[in-house]
């Protein structure tokens, strides 16, 4: 996210842009992936090992309220941890396979497209739209399909002899 950008969001927040909080930022803007505290928290310590995890709890708590980031469920597939990326990007849906936990982002029309329905529908004013979307990706399909055919298989060998 850009500094400036960054600095004036938090500033007209009374919240400013310290050094270790734009280091956060830029963590979560450059690593690829959906990080949660913790990880978030290994990532700036080696950058800052002065860091704390306290700071890293706190900034993405301010962070938050100052609208430049945004804490995601992701189906809840690690229990009760939350993610954070940056509103940087534009408006995506999240889509998890609840079997290995692989996280894609989807960007297109159709989110468009629904956001509008919505909006028509019930003539309401979006501000924010958060989409998550659970299922199995092309890998962990298969592989369910070999486990399930191995425990029908399994169940059809171990029927009682009369």
């Amino acid at each position: 996210m850009r500094a400036e950008a960054a600095r004036e969001s938090l500033k007209s927040k009374g919240i400013r842009l310290t050094r270790q909080r734009q280091l956060l930022l830029d963590l979560l803007e450059r690593s690829g992936k959906h990080l949660d505290a913790e990880g978030l928290y290994r990532l700036a310590n080696q950058l800052d090992p002065k860091l704390n995890r306290v700071t890293v709890y706190r900034t993405l708590k301010l962070l938050k309220e100052g609208g430049l980031v945004d804490e995601l469920d992701l189906m809840h597939f690690e229990g009760d941890q939350h993610y954070y990326e940056t509103r940087s990007k534009q408006e995506h849906a999240h889509v998890i396979c609840l079997r290995c936990g692989k996280v894609e982002e989807f960007f297109g029309d159709p989110l468009q497209k629904l956001r509008r329905q919505v909006e028509a529908h019930f003539g309401f004013q979006i501000l924010i739209a958060r989409t998550e979307i659970g299922g199995y990706c092309a890998h962990c399909q298969v592989m369910r399909e070999q486990e399930m055919a191995a425990a029908a298989e399994g169940k059809s060998q171990s029927k009682p002899v009369a």
